[in-house]
């Protein structure tokens, strides 16, 4: 990573584990055999409430999913990305300009520029991380 962008410190990413209690999923699929169903479902289970986003399907695990996060009916949390690295700035653009306050890269998502603008708006950037693993590592 280059100098622009770094990650919160392991306290930091702790703390905002902690604090966090809805979560936006962006690129959720319905598959389970996909990382994402699996990360969610399991999020699910840690307690957190999980809304997903994706154009393609109407619900996941129990909860209606919506087309955008432009489109959520409530604010969230933190917004988790499971999308190619391609759709990253765009998602930071909609995260900006809804003032959410965390955005969460998932293992391969990966757009320094992108992360390093949402950083400068305020966000709390988590890049190139699996939320699920961090949370088995400094929560449970």
């Amino acid at each position: 990573m280059s100098a622009s962008f770094s990650n919160p410190s392991l306290a930091e990413i702790r703390a905002l584990l902690q604090q966090v209690k809805t979560i936006a999923v962006v690129g959720l699929s319905a598959s389970p055999r996909r990382p994402s169903y699996g990360v969610a479902w399991s999020l699910q289970g840690f307690g957190y409430r999980i809304i997903p986003v994706n154009p393609s399907v109407s619900e996941v695990l129990g909860e209606r999913s919506w087309p955008s996060l432009r489109d959520l009916p409530e604010a969230v949390d933190l917004v988790d990305v499971f999308r190619e690295s391609s759709h990253v700035a765009a998602i930071v653009e909609d995260c900006i300009a809804l003032k959410l306050p965390a955005l969460w890269l998932q293992d391969g998502v990966i757009d320094e520029a992108a992360a390093a603008r949402a950083q400068a708006a305020g966000l709390i950037v988590v890049m190139n991380r699996c939320i699920y693993r961090d949370y088995l590592q400094l929560i449970s």
